[in-house]
């Protein structure tokens, strides 16, 4: 969520005032706390493929109904396109049955009571959103949900604070104490951006962890929840996470405008909501420059991963030179190259896709920033719901994802010797399981063809994405002339020797879990749980139960795709739901043969 909001968004406040986006204006910046190391790291799935699954003002009504039923009817079909995880937009009340869901009312109301003229938010009830979620997870899809928490808006009654009447007070009528009691008083708050001239208010600090010369600030829009110095904020907020992270049974999540909130308390966050519960999270931490965002990912310890915001304006600035932009600026580019673990790369979002202040979209060569993050060793692509479905580009992505499923593996390398103005080079060098891949990207207007020198020694080579009809055969030392259409791609992947190609991996592996682990009471049994569809995809509600039929020995047998890297952990789980998660690092290791065995101890 973006500064434009407040205006684009928000609308008016109770008192029919126009709120607008916050200004640069003086602001007392309080010192930090030390910022601890990260106990559990951010962990991101094996070539998963995110979706941005909303865009600005998503229709109200679908052809399968509301927003969530809309989602929901696509479950199949997203597995079918190779994308494991959605990020939805914020599910809970808004000031209106319109609002976007980033104007917050209250977050306990997920679409299910009457506030603000409404039961239902922009994109349902809370029913559809958890019918959704159930046929998301069923595909093995993952759900990651949009977490606001600077900020809320649409107060029920007004207060008069330092001679001045603003509306701070919530008492969420339509819900009373369902789910939680706690209301917010201007105390809670550290300002309100209702003075005239779309100023603010301030009557404490402002509670934020500056970085880039200041430039992130508390103030964004509405009542700015304070959590320096406010600890039953920050339990509540804790309470809140942990609260929708049951009730929708979350997979992770996108913590909105994080340079906003004061980052230790992001930090605290995420120990207390995410832990090493194997969920994910990414902040939307929005720096242009690469120092910066480095700075966050180090100030914010590991705990989460970071869209790759430079990488953005540089795929916008490609696209604004429209086959004049040197395409050697995609070498090594970006917080993806620089920190590939803890980056989310995306092309376009529902921000730079729409009018405001972050307007900058990608419209020309779009499909070469695709094929450049789908094919790519470092990062967690994020693919556009707009790009797929209204913008004509779902098939290209869907053959995209594919070659990142069967292809993408192994050491990248750049061919920094090869790439020039126009013509862009980068290989995957494949793995025991997976043949690996070149591509190549072209914004000139010409065809092209480069004379390189891949890891595929004397092996045939075709164009995966079918752009090129051409049959490249590489010699011993694994060089070959690949060609490249104009203001195109080409994913070449090898065959094998002679230029036949061999027979896809097929089947699966009957994997034995041990694990050794006496921590336990009647009612409670051990799981598995990990990467992949058939071990749940992280969802504990699909874990798999294994014997305690030798305890302390917990043992059980799951069918494994052949040749796929999985990861994997095991958890405790009571009748009731509860769940322990063991410590440590996920397990990883790929399937191979008919059967193997992996002998574990709780750790």
């Amino acid at each position: 969520m973006r500064k434009f909001l407040a205006a684009a968004l928000l609308g008016l406040s109770a008192t029919g005032t126009l709120v607008s986006s916050c200004t640069k204006d003086v602001v007392t910046p309080i010192a930090p706390a030390p910022l601890a190391a990260s106990t559990t790291q951010n962990a991101v799935p094996t070539n998963g493929v995110m979706m941005q699954a909303f865009y600005w003002d998503v229709p109200v009504s679908t052809p399968a109904g509301s927003w969530w039923q809309n989602l929901g009817s696509k479950a199949a079909e997203l597995k079918a396109a190779g994308i494991t995880a959605l990020w939805i937009p914020p599910a809970y009340k808004g000031g209106s049955a319109t609002d976007v869901g980033y104007g917050v009312y209250d977050r306990y109301d997920l679409g299910e009571f009457n506030q603000k003229g409404t039961v239902a938010t922009r994109y349902g009830t809370i029913g559809q959103l958890q019918s959704a979620i159930t046929s998301l997870h069923g595909q093995g899809i993952q759900v990651y949900e949009d977490m606001v928490m600077n900020h809320l808006t649409w107060a029920d009654a007004q207060e008069n604070v330092n001679g001045n009447l603003v509306y701070t007070k919530f008492n969420f009528p339509g819900r009373g104490n369902t789910y939680s009691s706690y209301k917010y008083t201007f105390n809670n708050f550290t300002g309100t951006q209702q003075a005239p001239n779309n100023g603010w208010y301030q009557w404490k600090s402002w509670d934020f962890q500056p970085y880039a010369n200041n430039d992130a600030y508390d103030n964004l829009l509405g009542s700015e929840i304070q959590y320096n110095n406010n600890a039953a904020n920050a339990t509540e907020t804790i309470n809140w996470g942990n609260w929708i992270t049951s009730k929708l049974q979350l997979d992770g999540y996108r913590l909105d405008a994080t340079k906003h909130i004061y980052t230790p308390y992001v930090n605290q966050w995420l120990d207390a909501v995410k832990g090493s519960s194997g969920r994910f999270a990414v902040s939307e931490a929005w720096f242009r420059n690469l120092q910066d965002m480095n700075n966050y990912a180090a100030a914010t310890g590991g705990r989460t991963s970071l869209f790759d915001v430079p990488l953005h304006y540089t795929f916008q600035d490609m696209s604004n030179g429209n086959g004049s932009w040197d395409m050697r600026g995609l070498q090594f580019a970006g917080f993806t190259e620089a920190n590939g673990p803890l980056s989310v790369s995306f092309v376009d979002n529902h921000d730079t896709d729409h009018p405001g202040a972050l307007y900058s979209p990608v419209t020309n060569l779009k499909m070469l920033a695709y094929a450049y993050i789908l094919t790519r060793e470092k990062g967690y692509p994020c693919v556009f719901y707009r790009d797929f479905y209204e913008y004509g580009l779902g098939a290209q992505i869907k053959k995209l994802t594919a070659i990142r499923q069967a292809n993408a593996f192994g050491t990248g390398f750049e061919y920094t010797s090869v790439n020039d103005a126009d013509v862009y080079a980068y290989s995957r060098a494949g793995d025991a399981s997976h043949p690996g891949l070149l591509l190549l990207l072209n914004d000139g207007s010409s065809a092209r063809s480069k004379t390189i020198t891949t890891p595929f020694k004397s092996k045939t080579l075709t164009d995966k994405t079918g752009n090129n009809t051409s049959t490249i055969t590489t010699d011993a030392n694994g060089t070959g002339v690949f060609p490249v259409n104009a203001r195109s791609y080409s994913v070449w992947v090898p065959g094998s020797t002679g230029g036949t190609t061999p027979p896809p991996t097929t089947g699966t592996t009957a994997v034995t879990f041990n694990v050794t682990y006496s921590n336990t009471v009647s009612g409670q049994d051990v799981y598995v749980i990990g990467s992949t569809a058939q071990l749940g995809s992280w969802n504990t509600a699909n874990a798999i139960k294994l014997s305690g039929a030798a305890w302390p020995k917990w043992g059980g047998t799951v069918n494994l795709t052949s040749g796929t890297s999985v990861q994997y952990k095991y958890i405790r789980k009571d009748a009731a739901g509860n769940v322990l998660w063991e410590g440590g690092s996920n397990r990883t290791f790929t399937p191979s043969g008919t059967s193997l065995t992996r002998t574990d101890t709780w750790q």
